[in-house]
Parts: C-alpha cells; structure tokens; sequence
C-alpha cells in the first residue's frame, strides 16, 4: 500500500476512493477533524450508557470524575491511533499490517467487521427508539428510515464529513446547550441506582466508547493532512464530546430519573425536549454512516479491490435488518467485550508504531506476519477478562461463568474493583515494549558500529 501527499485536483472535491487500490484524496484539515470527531461524539449512545455508570449512593461527584477519566485515556489512545493513520495515509484494518503483517492483520480485521456492523446496528435502534418514543409512533419506519440515510451517507463520506463538521456539530452543540440549561435548572437528588461497582468499573465503560472507534479513527484521518491535526481533532473533539455526553445523561437522570425512567425518557422530558431530543436523533445518523462506512472499508483489507459502495449497501440493509429484532439489553456486556479485545491491542500497536522510525512501517501486500506480536494482545484479552469477566445473561452465560470459575482457580476477587481497561492495557504494552524495543536498540547499534 503506497502512501500519498495532498492531491489537489481541478473542478469538485475529491471523495474516498472507492478501492483500496487507489491514493486517498487529502483534502481534511484541523477544522474538519474536530467538527467530525466532536460530532461522533455528540451521540444519543452515550447518555444512554450513562447509567452504567452511575455510582449508585456515592456523591455525583465520584461518577462525574470517572466519566472524566475515561473520557481522558480512551481520547489519548484514540488520537494516537488517529495521528498514525494521517502520516500512513492509510485505513485502520491496513495500518495494522504493519503491526502484525498482512494475512495476520485479517484476524483483527474480521473482529472489526462484527463490532462494526454491531455498532451500526445500536445506532439505528437508538435512533429509531428514540424517534418512536418522542413522536409516539411505532419503531419499524424509523429504522427503515435510518438504515436507508445511513447508508446513503456512507456512499459519499468525505462529503458527508465536510457538512458534518460545518454545520451539523452547530446544531447539536444548540441542542446540548438548551438541554443542559433545563436540566441544571431542576433539583439533583443523589442517584440510588445504577449500573457502576466501583470507581474504576464506570471508567471502563467510558474508556470503552473512544477505543470502540480506534480501529475505525484511521478510515477518516487518512485524509487529514497532518498527524498532528488528526491527533488534536480526534482526541479534543471526541474526548470534550464524551464528557459532556455522559455528564448529561448522568444530569437527567438525577434530575428526571427518580420515578425510574430511563435516559431518552428523562431528557424527552425537560420542557420542549422533544425539539431538542429530535435534534440529537438527526444527528446520530453520523454515527450509524460511520459504522457503514468502516465496515466497508476494513473488509477492503481482505479483498482490494472490492468497490466500498457496494459494501456499504449490503453491510447497511443487514444493520438494518438486525435493528427490527435486536435487544438493546445486550448494550453493557457488548460495551465489555469491545474493550477486552481492542484495549489491549491499542496498546500493542501505539509502543510498536511509535517506536518505529519514520518510513519504515510497512503496510504493503507484503507485509511480513510477526507472530510473536500476537502474544502480548491476547495476554491483554485475558487480563481483561481475569479482571473484569463480560458479563452475559441467557445463552451467553457460560462464557462469564467461565471466566469466574478461573478468577476463583487464581485467587482473584470477583469483586476487586480494579480497571480491567489499564491492567489490560499496561500489561500489553508492557509485553510488546519487551519484544520489539529491544530489536529497535540492537539494530541501532549494529548501524553505529558499521
């Protein structure tokens, strides 16, 4: 995969090539990063998943310094990830065959694939549940509804992302803003119930919404112009985004909550929230044309060639087909796993890459496998879930009894309250810094001596 500077073309802007035989387009600046980033960020998904979490009985404080915490390491990773995209010019699924080469690079690759078509599908339920709960209509049309939009999005995405970041982040900011007003303006009595265990439970959720975006960051910033402006637009924008999102949520239910409704129908309920609320729904198509789009992007690393608008309409009709019968109770368990399988492997990629001179990663057809790279991502995986098992309900179940069987064969408190987020990602950074820096300091000194 060859790498390209800025084409300047005469006539209209250039969009995405549709192969991943072809040079992208660079036509992204620092504005376009932050008002992309900033507007995935402003997403309905998040205050949804404000009650797991919420610090039952603990003072508000507590809850609102986890979700500031996870929103500050799950934005640096992500950014990281973002700025080696823009200075490969390159996809996410791509950019790993510099990591693990290109054949193994697919296993990440087909991982991405399900959590994709996963993420475009809980998009299009919360849209099209919010929608239905604010007009009090059936679900069915507004998922049919947003299915259709979202893949349309995702045949023209560099236009899309230039309107995104122009003009529809003005209209969600209006949205937030009015929605925090009514809500400050009300009592908050402390929360007696949610989702969190600890301290550090709630911050993983939080960790896990930037890093579900990690292996799709360099889909978008391969257009960027610069490193350094994917790095500050996708982690400012997304970061800022997902404490304010999650502090809303939070806000609305201490604030509309107590008679238990859930989130969407606390905030429906701050006069004229449906406005508001409506706003937001609208919006959240970027969110769902994004999950289209990547997926159709990543499974160009398996097939090159393929043409990604014909991706983009079978991946958006199964999204769709799955939103009329899907459960959004799978949401906790499904935000876990996301972070056991792609917390650690961030980790793994951010000590390889940036400890990689300049031109020397590859991510070409012959990209070389390098197994051994494979160890310290799965040690991660397996950290995570000795720590923290995802925890299932129904045919799932055996899965997080499993794992529980193994915490109790360690020695390991069900209950220990750590991060498995950062006892996973230390540990998988830990583990590559072992294999790959001593490689670099030896070939350093074999090039000084000669």
């Amino acid at each position: 995969m060859s790498t390209s500077s800025s084409i300047r073309t005469a006539g209209p802007t250039p969009d995405a090539p549709l192969t991943l035989t072809e040079p992208p387009p660079r036509t992204l600046g620092l504005r376009d990063a932050l008002g992309l980033w900033g507007n995935l960020g402003i997403s309905l998904l998040l205050p949804v998943a404000a009650v797991f979490v919420v610090l039952p009985g603990r003072p508000l404080s507590e809850t609102l310094g986890a979700i500031v915490l996870g929103s500050f390491i799950g934005a640096v990773l992500l950014g990281l990830a973002a700025a080696a995209g823009a200075r490969e010019s390159v996809p996410g699924m791509v950019l790993l065959r510099g990591l693990l080469g290109r054949r193994t690079s697919y296993a990440p690759t087909v991982l991405n694939l399900v959590q994709c078509v996963g993420w475009a599908t809980f998009e299009i339920v919360i849209i099209a549940e919010a929608a239905s709960r604010a007009l009090d209509a059936p679900r069915w049309p507004f998922v049919l509804a947003a299915g259709i939009l979202a893949t349309a999005m995702a045949l023209r995405p560099l236009g899309v992302v230039r309107v995104l970041a122009r003009y529809a982040v003005w209209a969600a900011l209006a949205a937030v803003v009015y929605l925090y007003v009514q809500v400050l303006a009300e009592p908050l009595p402390p929360l007696e119930g949610g989702g969190a265990t600890s301290f550090w439970t709630a911050t993983d959720i939080v960790i896990a919404l930037p890093v579900s975006w990690f292996p799709l960051a360099a889909d978008y910033t391969r257009h960027v112009r610069s490193g350094r402006a994917a790095f500050i637009g996708s982690s400012v924008g997304y970061g800022l985004a997902t404490v304010v999102m999650f502090t809303l949520g939070v806000l609305a239910l201490a604030a509309y909550g107590s008679a238990g409704l859930d989130v969407v129908d606390a905030l429906l309920a701050v006069p004229l929230g449906v406005i508001a609320v409506l706003v937001l729904i609208t919006v959240e198509l970027d969110e769902a044309f994004a999950n289209v789009y990547s997926t159709a992007i990543s499974a160009q690393n398996l097939v090159a060639r393929l043409d990604r608008r014909l991706l983009a309409v079978g991946v958006g009709t199964a999204a769709t087909l799955l939103a009329l019968s899907f459960d959004i109770a799978a949401y906790e368990p499904f935000l876990f796993l996301i972070g056991a399988v792609f917390v650690p492997l961030v980790g793994v990629l951010l000590v390889a890459y940036w400890s990689t001179p300049r031109g020397q990663w590859d991510t070409s057809d012959r990209a070389p496998a390098r197994l051994l790279l494979l160890l310290p991502w799965i040690a991660g995986f397996l950290a995570y879930q000795l720590t923290l098992p995802t925890y299932f309900t129904g045919p799932g179940q055996s899965w997080t009894a499993w794992w529980t069987a193994r915490q109790a064969d360690l020695g390991i408190d069900p209950g220990n309250g750590w991060s498995a987020s950062l006892v996973s990602l230390a540990l998988a950074t830990a583990l590559t810094a072992l294999i790959v820096l001593p490689g670099r300091r030896r070939r350093r000194l074999s090039r000084v001596s000669a």
